[in-house]
């Protein structure tokens, strides 16, 4: 199926359109985007390009929508997974809020209610079973983050490889994108408290001579 079939097929009105919404709340609420005028919208784009006679940009075009498609195509039935599975007395917010794919499309159009902070600490605690991490430091306004290998049992080595390092940054880069820089500390690198220095009292004037 070409991104073409698969833009239209996903444009294609429903039944029950809400189309006689009342003027008073229309005037009020924000333009909701209808499905199937970006449908048609992204008909008339695709035939532009291919009247231009380029190939490739043509290709690319489509590849671009068939990429789209999928990706929000996966998170639509990620999240109704969630929600049919959920239980609790708070529903299926926990499950969509600590999944990856689904907090990486909230994120994107600015919709997750958690800050940086919780959102990164997410996304240590979906990798935490397999390579332990936590926060050394992290400078919101800079967006940038130091990590550290949780302690491994206490034999001063790091508990997480290169792969297990890059596996932790994957899972912080989904949940808070914008980190943008990120660092690991070396093992045994966590800041000591200052040694006071304690020296002798200087000699008085009467002792010296």
């Amino acid at each position: 199926m070409s991104a073409r079939a698969t833009t239209a097929e996903a444009a294609a009105p429903r039944t029950g359109a809400s189309e006689a919404a009342a003027p008073s709340a229309a005037a009020a609420a924000p333009a909701v985007p209808n499905a199937e005028a970006t449908g048609r919208r992204v008909e008339e784009v695709l035939d532009r390009l291919a009247q231009r006679d380029d190939r490739e940009a043509s290709a690319a075009a489509e590849e671009l929508v068939r990429v789209l498609m999928d990706f929000y195509g996966a998170g639509l039935a990620r999240i109704m997974h969630l929600m049919g599975s959920a239980t609790g007395d708070d529903g299926a917010r926990p499950a969509l809020l600590g999944d990856e794919l689904v907090t990486s499309l909230l994120v994107l159009h600015d919709l997750h209610p958690e800050d940086t902070a919780t959102r990164i600490g997410r996304a240590l605690d979906s990798v935490r079973r397999q390579h332990p991490a936590e926060v050394a430091e992290f400078d919101a306004d800079a967006g940038t983050l130091r990590l550290r290998a949780a302690d491994s049992g206490g034999c001063g080595c790091p508990s997480t490889s290169q792969q297990a390092q890059q596996t932790v940054e994957a899972a912080v880069s989904c949940f808070a994108p914008e980190v943008t820089s990120m660092g690991w500390e070396a093992a045994g690198e966590r800041a000591e408290p200052a040694l006071l220095q304690i020296s002798r009292r200087p000699p008085t004037a009467a002792t010296a001579s």
